[in-house]
């Protein structure tokens, strides 16, 4: 990851946390301590030990089929990609989606408290509940699918 993309990351991080912590009121009451504060807190922390560790190496192959020993992932930290929250979904017919206008409900295919999915650029990567901070819509992470899940999914 860039320099500038890690800085951008922490100073997000910071935001929310300082956000979250405005939200508790007293943050010094032990008890009154909003707990997505020092999820915020760990999150951050976590960051910060992960930008100091040098990334695994990632096995790559060669034209002859070796594995390469030089990757650089640089340029495609910095790809831009599509995330996007889905709470459910369902099938109607054209006639009833005609039909619908405002204060119209439509029934989707989850029950109230389930976990959200958490897609990149239309492949399930998470799981995560909804989080309101400073009147902004936010997710918390609950559950993250592995590579190796994606990858069984795609055969």
């Amino acid at each position: 990851m860039s320099e500038d993309t890690q800085e951008q990351n922490q100073e997000l991080a910071d935001e929310w946390a300082a956000a979250l912590e405005e939200q508790t009121g007293d943050a010094g009451d032990a008890q009154q301590e909003d707990p997505w504060a020092e999820a915020m807190e760990e999150q951050a922390a976590a960051e910060s030990t992960q930008q100091k560790a040098n990334p695994a190496p990632v096995a790559q192959l060669d034209d002859d089929g070796k594995p390469r020993k030089d990757v650089d992932l640089d340029m495609v930290m910095d790809i831009p990609v599509t995330i996007s929250m889905e709470i459910g979904r369902t099938r109607i017919s054209i006639r009833n989606l005609l039909q619908l206008s405002q204060g119209s409900v439509v029934e989707l295919d989850r029950l109230a408290g389930e976990p959200m999915d958490v897609l990149v650029n239309d492949t399930l990567i998470a799981h995560g509940e909804v989080v309101v901070v400073n009147d902004k819509f936010g997710i918390r992470l609950t559950d993250v699918i592995s590579a190796s899940e994606r990858i069984k999914k795609l055969r």
